[in-house]
C-alpha cells in the first residue's frame, strides 16, 4: 500500500532560519507574558469566586504546604506551568510525527492557530475554569518548537545543524526575556474599565490581547512566508509507533544513541528546572530581592543564553563537535550550581551572578548540541517525530524539576536543590560519554 510521504529538501533554504527564529521568538514571548501576572491572578480569582471555589481551595491547599505568601504564589504559577508542560510532553511527539507525514508547514499552521485560540479563551477567562481551559488548549497545541527544530534539520546539512539549533535557542532565550517584560507592562492595562459590558473580560485580558496579537502575527507571517521544508513524494510513510505515551513512542526510535540522549536531556533539564524554579526563593530569602530584582536576574540569564547560542555555539560545534560542546556545557553547569548554593553562606549578589553566568553559558552549550544530536541520530523521515519526543522529555522535566526543587527547598533547606542538582548532573555527564558519534562523524 502506497502513501504520500514528505521528503526533506536538501541543503539550507534561504530565509528559513530567520523565519524559524521569529516563529519561536514570538511563540515564547506570548507564552511567557503571563509569568509576572501570577500574584495578581491568584488574588483576583480567589476574591472573585470565593474561598469555597476551585481556585479558593487550591490557594488554601498551597497555604498548608508553605506559610510564606510569596512561596504560595510561585507554587501557583508552577502548577499552571506544569499543566501546560505536562500536555506538551504528551502532544509534542504527535505533532512532530504528523509533520513527518504531512509536512512541516501545514502542521505548524495548525499549532499556531491553536495557540492563538488559547489566548482568545484567556481573554474571556472571567472564571478560573476558563483560565484552565486556556492553559489546556495551549499545552495541547504546543508543538511549534519541535516542528521548527525539524524544519532546521530539513534545511541544514548534518554538520551545520547545531548552528541552526543555536539560532533557534537564541530566539527562545530572547522570547523569555521580552515576554515577562511585556507582561509586567500589561499588568497596568485593565480592560474591565474600558470594556465593562463585555462578558468574561478580566484584569488580565490586556496581557491576553498582547499574546493573541503576537500569535496572530506569527500565524499570518508563517502562512505568508514559511516554506514547506518537506516535499511530498510517493513512498511509505515513516512507520513510527503512534502513541500518546512518549515513553512507548520511543519504540519507534530504535537508533543508536537516541534513548540515552533523551534520558541525559531529561535528567539535565530536570535539575536545571529545579534550580530555575527555586532561584526566586533563594534570591528573596538571602538577598532580599523583589520582583524588579528578579526580573533583571532573568534578563541576564536570557541575554546570556541568546548571545552564546546565537554566536558562540555555531562557531564552536563545527570545530569540536556536539558531544564535546555538550560535555563542556555540563562541566560548566555543575560548578555553577555550587556557586549559586554559596549564596546561602555569602549572601553576595556578585556570587549569585557568577553562578548564573556559569549556568547560563553551560546550558547554552548543552541545549543546541543535544538538539542537533537528536536530529542527527535519526533518518530524515523521522526528524519531526524524533525531535517531538526529544522536546517532550524536556517538557516532562519542566513538570518534575520544579516540583522536586520546591520540595527539596522547603523540606531540606535552600542549599538542597543546588547541591543535589549538582550531584545529579554527574549522571548526564556520564551518559554523554556513552553516546555514539553522529553518523557522519563515525570512523569509516
Amino acid at each position: 500500500m502506497s502513501t504520500t510521504a514528505p521528503k526533506s529538501t536538501p541543503g539550507p533554504r534561504k530565509g528559513v532560519l530567520g523565519l524559524v527564529f521569529l516563529t519561536v521568538f514570538l511563540d515564547m514571548v506570548g507564552f511567557s507574558v503571563i509569568f509576572p501576572l501570577f500574584p495578581e491572578m491568584l488574588d483576583w480569582y480567589v476574591a472573585e469566586e470565593g474561598a469555597d471555589s476551585l481556585v479558593g481551595r487550591l490557594a488554601s491547599w498551597l497555604e498548608t504546604l508553605v506559610e510564606d505568601r510569596f512561596a504560595v504564589i510561585v507554587l501557583f504559577g508552577g502548577l499552571l506551568g506544569s499543566l501546560y508542560s505536562g500536555l506538551q510532553f504528551i502532544f509534542a511527539p504527535l505533532w512532530g510525527g504528523l509533520s513527518d507525514r504531512r509536512g512541516r508547514r501545514s502542521i505548524l499552521l495548525i499549532t499556531l492557530t491553536g495557540t492563538a485560540l488559547s489566548y482568545v479563551v484567556w481573554f474571556f477567562a472571567g472564571s478560573f475554569a476558563l483560565l484552565i481551559v486556556a492553559r489546556l488548549t495551549g499545552g495541547i497545541m504546543a508543538g511549534n518548537i519541535s516542528i521548527a527544530s525539524a524544519a532546521v534539520a530539513d534545511t541544514h546539512k548534518k554538520a551545520d545543524r547545531a548552528k541552526g539549533m543555536g539560532i533557534l535557542g537564541a530566539g527562545i532565550g530572547l522570547g523569555f526575556v521580552v515576554g515577562p517584560a511585556l507582561g509586567g507592562l500589561a499588568s497596568g492595562w485593565d480592560l474591565t474599565t474600558s470594556l465593562p459590558d463585555l462578558a468574561g473580560v478580566n484584569p488580565f485580558s490586556g496581557a491576553a490581547l498582547i499574546a493573541f496579537g503576537l500569535a496572530l502575527v506569527n500565524l499570518v507571517w508563517a502562512a505568508l512566508r514559511f516554506p514547506e521544508t518537506r516535499e511530498a513524494t510517493a513512498g511509505e510513510g515513516a512507520p513510527e509507533k503512534r502513541s500518546l505515551n512518549p515513553f512507548a513512542a520511543q519504540g519507534g526510535l530504535a537508533f543508536p544513541g537516541v534513548h540515552t540522549l533523551n534520558l541525559a536531556y531529561f535528567i539535565y533539564f530536570a535539575a536545571f528546572g529545579a534550580m530555575e524554579f527555586t532561584l526566586v526563593f533563594l534570591a528573596a530569602e538571602h538577598l532580599g530581592y523583589g520582583p524588579r530584582d528578579n526580573a533583571w536576574m532573568f534578563v541576564f540569564i536570557g541575554l546570556t543564553i541568546a548571545f552564546v547560542q546565537g554566536g558562540i555555539v555555531r562557531r564552536l560545534v563545527p570545530r569540536v563537535g556536539e558531544l564535546k560542546v555538550a560535555s563542556l556545557g555540563m562541566a560548566l553547569t555543575l560548578p555553577g550550581f555550587l556557586v549559586i548554593a554559596a549564596v546561602t553562606r555569602t549572601e553576595s549578589a556578585a556570587v549569585l551572578y557568577a553562578g548564573l553566568a556559569l549556568v547560563a553559558v553551560g546550558s547554552s552549550l548543552v541545549m543546541p548540541s543535544f538538539s542537533s544530536l537528536a536530529s542527527r541520530y535519526v533518518p530524515d523521515d523521522r526528524q519531526g517525530f524524533a525531535l517531538g519526543v526529544f522536546r517532550s522529555f524536556g517538557s516532562l522535566a519542566r513538570v518534575v524539576g520544579p516540583i522536586a526543587g520546591g520540595l527539596l527547598y522547603y523540606g531540606l533547606g535552600a542549599l538542597a536543590p543546588y547541591a543535589i542538582g549538582a550531584a545529579l548532573l554527574l549522571m548526564p555527564l556520564g551518559l554523554s560519554r556513552r553516546l555514539p558519534a553522529p553518523p557522519s562523524q563515525a570512523p569509516e
